[in-house]
């Protein structure tokens, strides 16, 4: 049970080694990986979204016999009123959490259709995905564009898309050199209520925030910026119709929802989908804030980036076990062969793990912390980066970091290589 609350054993091997661009090439990673993986199959795909979307509705079908069962206990077996009350709320809790993680499955593989590993063909990838995640309430177009994006420019602090990380100067921090701990506790230090408190905003409502107001998107981003403007500075010109259609495909699904409340009543609309679509909202914040969010996690500027090192800064988790596995469709155990080779299929990607393993030996970054002690950690822990620096790690609120950078580490110069997709 301790073991909850400690960090694993690779995450404080991790924080001990001194870091130093890796001396792996993109042409020895596409060595290892058989040229079989890369194959598609729809018919493979169609197999896990049919179990998904068979998983979530058999959940649904369970969910509207939740509160007869629990009358029942009551009134036809004689159990007292209590243990009907504790029926009825179990029963919602553990509907809750599941079919959240189902429907975040629906998420998950409306991610994978966006990189084309449903079908060989782009306009079943994307009638696949906009179908899935419009169903979540998510643009599909819209994130897809974006994502392209982090993928293309992974922990490159000018130019990521997603979870920049702020700078010294952002925060107004006094120079590292006169700089004081009261300097930062003043403006780090926060009762843990509180910061209990600011984990469940991001966790709950973070992935909204985000579509709405680009809130730890790139600094470079006009104020305004957004997820539903076809002129916003995320998109390119010809990405703008599909941004319509991803905002008609949100209104659509908005009305039905709106129709169907009207039918069955604002408690079971409440109960039965609105729960579960904060839940799967937190479960798809918290996987991809601690893919690149870590304090042992090297980030780069432009000198030192390059896509094989920026690809090679995730962690891989094991989050919710082999729950995460089978719905999240390996997203977070399998991250970095992810960011590797983003056109291997997810049925495919844990053969890419074992492989890179092997390869890469101690650079293979995972980590076995309990998953919601590793977001404690990083909430806490990653408050700022330093302006200056090619390589850099997150500071604490103490102004220090977890990881040193090794003597060499900024002589390796990069090698500019194109990005597999």
């Amino acid at each position: 049970m301790l073991s909850l609350f400690k960090d694993s054993p690779e995450y404080e091997a991790r924080k001990a080694r001194p870091f130093s661009p890796t001396k792996v090439t993109i042409s020895e990673v596409h060595a290892v990986v058989p040229k079989h993986l890369f194959q598609k199959s729809f018919f493979t795909a169609s197999l896990y979204i049919a179990r998904d979307i068979l998983s979530a509705v058999a959940l649904y079908k369970l969910g509207w016999q939740i509160e007869p069962l629990a009358a029942s206990l009551v009134n036809d077996y004689g159990a007292p009123a209590y243990v009907g009350t504790i029926a009825k709320w179990g029963g919602w809790s553990i509907y809750w959490v599941c079919q959240s993680v189902v429907l975040a499955g629906w998420w998950c593989m409306a991610h994978e259709a966006g990189h084309g590993n449903v079908s060989n063909k782009k306009w079943l990838n994307n009638l696949t995905g906009y179908l899935l995640h419009t169903f979540v309430l998510a643009p599909y177009f819209a994130w897809r564009s974006t994502h392209h994006s982090h993928h293309k420019a992974t922990v490159s602090i000018e130019r990521d898309e997603n979870y920049v990380p702020r700078t010294r100067s952002d925060f107004k921090l006094p120079a590292e050199s006169v700089a004081r701990a009261v300097d930062y506790h003043e403006l780090f230090e926060e009762t843990p209520i509180y910061t209990v408190a600011r984990m469940l905003l991001m966790q709950l409502l973070g992935w909204q925030i985000y579509l709405c107001m680009d809130t730890m998107g790139s600094p470079r981003h006009p104020k305004g910026t957004n997820h539903f403007s076809p002129s916003s500075s995320l998109f390119k010109p010809h990405e703008r119709n599909g941004i319509i259609a991803s905002n008609i495909g949100l209104t659509v699904m908005c009305c039905i929802l709106y129709m169907w409340t009207q039918t069955v009543g604002l408690p079971a609309f409440l109960k039965l989908y609105f729960v579960p679509y904060i839940l799967l909202n937190h479960w798809i914040v918290m996987l991809t804030y601690l893919h690149h969010s870590d304090p042992t996690i090297p980030m780069y500027r432009n000198r030192q980036w390059s896509y094989l090192r920026g690809a090679l800064s995730t962690v891989d988790r094991p989050l919710l076990g082999w729950a995460g596995r089978v719905y999240f469709h390996n997203v977070s155990h399998d991250h970095i062969a992810h960011h590797l080779f983003s056109n291997i299929a997810w049925y495919n990607q844990p053969y890419v793990t074992e492989e890179l393993k092997k390869l890469l030996g101690e650079e293979y970054n995972s980590d076995s912390t309990n998953t919601f002690r590793a977001l404690y950690r990083t909430f806490t822990q990653c408050c700022f980066v330093e302006d200056e620096g090619d390589i850099v790690f997150y500071k604490n609120k103490d102004g220090k970091a977890a990881r040193e950078l090794a003597p060499d580490a900024l002589d390796r110069p990069t090698v500019v290589a194109k990005k597999v997709d």
